[in-house]
């Protein structure tokens, strides 16, 4: 099945808010309860289920904990995502010590430097040479990476990966790699994003609630 990206991004934006509804004490839930939680209209969120064979009732909605469960299978948060990272720089490193994944049943298994001081095999997520990674992906069928490592050496790091069986990457480098179509490429610009966000902010019209602060 071919879905685009701003779909599936909806349903994991469906599924957490399913988390917090939860909390509320929601047994049952309406498209529309789900289409305020995430900004869309009652009929994206049923067009969105209906892509994946996701039906409720019209009287009954749909039960809190079955619809978790669908969408955790369908996002493949029913079983556990080895993935590897790429590049100890700042972001690289804090990937590493970021606990929020496990409970998203995402595991990074071990991480790859060039600097060989940076290397120890005896870290929590173990830190090996990057000669080593094309071997590691192969024995431990990784499929997905995360690459952090500066843009002259992003390309050849994809390169690598991908020629040793991995099938989707997380790029932190700030330029877009160029691969086949049966890999799966998300390109996150940091710098960008948040120039975006400043202009946005700076072309803003000034409101009177906004003046006052």
């Amino acid at each position: 099945m071919i879905t685009n990206k701003n779909c599936i991004i909806r349903l994991s934006r469906y599924k957490n808010s399913l988390h917090r509804l939860k909390t509320l004490g929601f047994v049952k839930v309406f498209s529309d309860n789900l289409a305020d939680a995430v900004g869309v209209t009652s009929e994206q969120v049923r067009k969105d289920f209906s892509l994946f064979g996701i039906t409720g009732n019209k009287r009954g909605g749909y039960t809190v904990d079955a619809l978790t469960e669908k969408l955790n299978t369908i996002l493949g948060k029913d079983r556990v995502q080895n993935v590897i990272v790429v590049g100890l720089g700042n972001i690289g490193t804090a990937l590493t010590k970021y606990r929020g994944f496990e409970k998203e049943c995402i595991k990074i298994t071990a991480a790859f430097e060039a600097d060989a001081a940076k290397c120890s095999r005896k870290t929590a997520v173990p830190i090996l040479p990057v000669e080593e990674m094309p071997e590691y992906i192969r024995k431990n069928s990784i499929k997905i990476g995360i690459i952090a490592v500066p843009d002259v050496a992003a390309q050849q790091t994809a390169d690598i990966m991908i020629g040793a069986g991995i099938r989707g990457i997380l790029n932190f480098a700030p330029i877009s790699l160029r691969c086949s179509e049966d890999v799966v490429i998300n390109n996150v610009n940091l710098e960008l994003e948040l120039e975006s966000v400043i202009y946005f902010v700076n072309t803003m019209p000034v409101t009177e609630s906004t003046a006052s602060k």
